[in-house]
């Protein structure tokens, strides 16, 4: 069958373009290497031209020169095209890299607004528009259970300005006072009232041993248990 129909032949993939700008970069630099040799040779015919005088010898190495001068110029338009088709491929190759990047996008894109179709499909705005009410009435609620749980017992609602400003001013009074003390409260300053027991003439507490008239200013009496005057026994027994 092979020798009826042929064989099918395996072609090569075409080169891409950055196969196709490393190849022209090589040859770039080999034609620069070229240029660079040529400018050697021309700096070194030059000196001999300065140290030759003028006649065949010079006119030789003259010729020479301008031969080398002639391969360089042309080593050079063909480095200077190379560079140009090396340009021209950078441009090729962003655009590409650009289309590349454009693609992924637009994928991406799609992509995520399918993801937001599927999505919007279940959640709708009257829904949210209701949870906001809602939230709204519960947080109502609770401010009045709030307001409620945290009533006084027991506290006047009577009182008017009159008052407020009656104990306003008592109560400077005795900041007043207590301030005129050294900053001491006035349930801990000292008593300055009179004390009453100073104006009665009260005879002094009984000490415990006292003494008869007539009795020897040296010797006491004895005391009974009770701390009363002892009777003698003489007198008992009469």
């Amino acid at each position: 069958m092979k020798r009826i129909f042929g064989a099918k032949n395996n072609k090569e993939p075409p080169p891409s373009i950055q196969d196709a700008s490393d190849r022209i970069n090589k040859r770039g630099e080999s034609v620069e290497d070229k240029v660079k040799r040529l400018d050697a040779e021309l700096c070194k015919y030059k000196d001999q031209i300065k140290r030759t005088r003028p006649g065949p010898a010079q006119e030789a190495i003259k010729a020479r020169a301008m031969r080398v001068l002639k391969q360089k110029k042309m080593y050079e338009g063909q480095r200077d095209m190379l560079y140009n088709q090396t340009f021209n491929l950078d441009q090729v190759s962003f655009a590409a890299e650009g289309l590349k990047d454009a693609q992924q996008t637009m994928t991406a894109l799609k992509s995520a607004n399918k993801e937001l179709k599927g999505m919007m499909k279940t959640v709708k705005i009257q829904d949210i528009d209701n949870l906001q009410d809602e939230m709204m009435d519960l947080m109502d609620v609770s401010s009045e259970i709030q307001d409620s749980l945290g009533r006084s017992y027991n506290v006047p609602d009577d009182i008017d300005e009159d008052d407020l400003m009656g104990e306003l001013d008592a109560l400077e009074a005795d900041m007043g006072n207590e301030t005129e003390a050294d900053g001491v409260p006035s349930y801990l300053q000292p008593d300055t009232e009179p004390d009453l027991d100073e104006g009665l003439d009260l005879p002094p507490p009984p000490t415990g041993r006292t003494q008869t008239t007539g009795a020897q200013p040296g010797r006491a009496q004895a005391e009974d248990e009770w701390g009363l005057p002892a009777v003698p026994r003489a007198s008992l027994r009469g």
